[in-house]
């Protein structure tokens, strides 16, 4: 087997050949062809064709090991310390199911004097408040000191608070709390998503970014039990348990992530090039460095930071809105983040047990049970997505939660509606189903898919900046969501989830016309969708110096052991 130049009249071999003829032969694979000169007409596209051709066949596919995931003992190691960055989500869902439950119980009631109106919203509100006054640090840390220090501070900071919280004397003491678990919670929340994605194995990374936001659930279905569990202890430990309990995610976090390997992205953009190839050759390769793989994404990310740091003194803040590919991204991002708060969902997720009044479901008991069902149901749904995500596409998943959301939501309004006119019981039944089947088409995109968009829609450089941004516009619709609803539910009732069906529709018309299909690509593929050929060339010709630069040593190595 050996390489001519293949094909018709002179067609050079692709990069992609060139690496499959390395792996099955890699003695005399080169050994009868010269690499050409790169010129500009002869880009080896380690971005281009899966980006712009086909969309469903992935690039380095033929790259990768054949064996299942399970049978690789260094797979299943890094996906255990994926799992470790995973639990972050975790807390934050597991503190809104938790204010849910502590809402039905009368002991939290009598220790914060049955908190309504504003004064519930502000209890709501302020963890989201402290994750908002975290933001203009949480970048700078994660493209300064690195990924693993950003979750490890969070940790850090959210331990302290859930200690706090679980000794607070008064309801100021409890709200301090709540705004340093905040606090510390952007600053996991900012790292462990991108160091997820940055570390992850190439066929894996869309299903374990996908996991991060669905272990939200995880967290929630915890805390709804959990509540549910103490409701019987007469106490203040009925409320003290669960606000103890959310710090065990933490603990068990800052415990192991100095064993969780720093994304080779961040390592090779400080330097330490020998480092990230190291990282990237014992998880995906078994130690191989000359793996082809290995080669395959050392240089692609490479050629993607080097073009990075050209252009890096003038990359900011306002880089964002500067290009057409940044303003679409910055579109997207802004967008899905407030769908992903603004769709209703904040009703079922902060205040159910308001919602259950209002349809005549007012026992404590009854509240805590339907919540915990409700949280697992919703993890089953979460999982499930996650894992197909890349068979089924994020797009399709997006609009058919969306339309689903919206039909859910109109019926919902109508069994409302009756039984606040009527107080026909099988009308409050009817909106309790309404709330599971609204849950499922929320849970197949809007919990597991928001963060994995956001994160590989955005380049190395403006990563950490861009989903600043989107963690940012999460807070702000969480605050204003959990002062909001409240007030609006006494005040309006039913007739507030008219304005839902209008904002619903909006949602399904933005999707439609502007989310774009990103499944099955790597992170520097995905440049192609917004910022057309002309970037991805740019790396791509970088790669391809090197690449050939690479080819000949095999050449040479081969001739020489030819020769013995």
């Amino acid at each position: 087997m050996y390489w001519r130049r293949c094909g018709t009249s002179g067609a050079q071999p692709s990069l992609h050949h060139l690496v499959h003829a390395a792996r099955n032969a890699p003695h005399y694979a080169f050994s009868h062809w010269t690499p050409p000169s790169p010129t500009p007409s002869l880009i080896f596209r380690m971005g281009g064709p899966a980006a712009t051709a086909n969309p469903d066949v992935r690039s380095y596919g033929h790259l990768l090991d054949p064996k299942p995931w399970y049978k690789n003992s260094r797979l299943i190691l890094l996906n255990f310390w994926i799992v470790i960055l995973l639990v972050t989500s975790s807390t934050n869902g597991y503190d809104g199911s938790m204010m849910n439950g502590l809402q039905s119980l009368p002991q939290w009631q009598q220790a914060f004097n049955h908190p309504t109106g504003g004064a519930l919203g502000l209890l709501g509100a302020i963890q989201n408040i402290g994750s908002l006054s975290a933001l203009p640090f949480a970048p700078y840390i994660a493209d300064g000191l690195g990924r693993r220090s950003c979750i490890i501070l969070g940790a850090c900071l959210m331990i302290i608070g859930t200690v706090v919280q679980t000794a607070s004397q008064n309801v100021h003491m409890f709200i301090g709390a709540r705004w340093l678990i905040g606090f510390g919670l952007n600053f996991a929340a900012t790292g462990a998503p991108m160091l997820i994605s940055e570390v992850a194995y190439p066929s894996q990374r869309g299903q374990l970014t996908s996991l991060y936001n669905s272990l939200w659930i995880f967290g929630s279905f915890i805390a709804a039990w959990t509540t549910f569990g103490t409701f019987h202890i007469q106490t203040s430990w009925s409320w003290r348990i669960p606000s103890a309990i959310q710090g065990f995610p933490s603990v068990i976090q800052l415990a192991l992530i100095w064993f969780v390997p720093e994304s080779p992205r961040w390592l090779m953009y400080k330097g330490r090039e020998a480092q990230a190839l190291k990282i990237l050759a014992y998880y995906h390769a078994r130690g191989n460095e000359k793996d082809p793989l290995v080669e395959y994404e050392y240089q692609e990310i490479k050629a993607a930071i080097e073009l990075d740091r050209e252009v890096a003194h003038t990359v900011g803040w306002l880089t964002l809105f500067k290009t057409r590919g940044n303003l679409k991204r910055v579109r997207i991002i802004v967008a899905i983040a407030f769908f992903s708060q603004w769709s209703g969902n904040g009703l079922a997720s902060y205040y159910l047990n308001k919602v259950l009044d209002a349809v005549g479901v007012t026992d404590p008991t009854i509240q805590l049970l339907i919540n915990g069902v409700l949280q697992i149901y919703n993890f089953v749904i979460c999982v499930f997505a996650s894992l197909w995500c890349d068979k089924i596409g994020r797009r399709k998943l997006f609009i058919t939660a969306t339309a689903g959301m919206l039909a859910t939501w109109v019926a919902e309004t109508i069994c409302f509606a009756v039984y606040s006119k009527t107080g026909i019981a099988a009308a409050g039944h009817a909106f309790i189903a309404m709330i599971f089947i609204f849950s499922t088409f929320y849970a197949l995109a809007y919990s597991p898919l928001i963060v994995t968009y956001a994160v590989e829609i955005l380049p190395y450089n403006l990563r950490s900046k861009g989903f600043t941004i989107f963690n940012f516009t999460i807070c702000l619709s969480l605050i204003f969501n959990q002062y909001v609803n409240p007030i609006a539910l006494q005040n309006i009732g039913w007739k507030y989830y008219t304005v839902y069906i209008a904002w619903l529709s909006f949602e399904l018309a933005f999707i439609c016309r502007y989310l774009v299909e990103t499944k099955n690509r790597t992170l520097e593929e995905t440049a192609a969708l917004f910022d057309g050929d002309d970037q991805v060339a740019l790396i791509s010709n970088k790669a391809s110096d090197r690449f050939t630069e690479k080819t000949t040593e095999i050449r040479v190595d081969a001739d020489e052991k030819s020769s013995i």
